[in-house]
């Protein structure tokens, strides 16, 4: 008994996520403009820790949402994934993407952050579908993605030059290049 709450005494503290933890990683993201192997693991923690700042703020606290939005920072998930920023960057991003858009709850929040586009390029961003990890978390995302799928929704995907839902045509353009299958158009 003692034990467990002298662990539990001498354990540092997490802080609650807050409006100034995520302004203290857009300054991160602002200044890592360039992924390197130095700057790497702090650029995952700070992918991780975004997911979890948006889910509370989202339930908690307005201005949380606000301030991402503002600062337009799903440009830096794009801008960090255009590099080539490795296997550990890739999944920890689709990892933090698969979960703000599972727990976004917040029916407007959801309606901006798939209002900018930026969804759609990392859509049809070329990964490596090679390593089976990324794979995994990709599938994934889209299955997240397609949960969101509404008549309110469906817009943000809509692809005007082939009059159809991009998220359908990635998975089938995913699945006859998982199968080794020639396209039927």
């Amino acid at each position: 008994m003692w034990k467990s709450w002298l662990q539990e005494q001498w354990r540092p503290k997490r802080k609650a996520p807050s409006l100034e933890q995520l302004k203290h990683h857009y300054t991160v993201l602002s200044r890592s403009v360039q992924v390197t192997e130095s700057n790497r693991p702090l650029i995952v923690e700070t992918f991780r820790s975004i997911a979890e700042i948006l889910i509370w703020g989202d339930q908690n606290d307005n201005s949380v949402f606000d301030f991402f939005l503002e600062k337009n920072m799903q440009s830096f998930f794009l801008r960090i994934l255009s590099q080539r920023c490795g296997k550990f960057v890739c999944v920890q991003l689709l990892q933090t993407l698969n979960i703000m858009y599972e727990n976004i709850k917040n029916e407007t929040s959801l309606y901006y952050l798939l209002s900018n586009n930026h969804i759609n390029s990392i859509i049809v961003h070329k990964f490596d579908f090679s390593d089976e990890e990324i794979l995994a978390y990709y599938v994934s995302f889209l299955k997240t993605l397609s949960f969101k799928l509404n008549m309110h929704t469906i817009h943000f995907f809509y692809n005007e030059v082939s009059c159809d839902v991009l998220i359908s045509d990635w998975l089938f353009m995913l699945y006859v290049a998982l199968e080794g299958l020639s396209p039927l158009y």
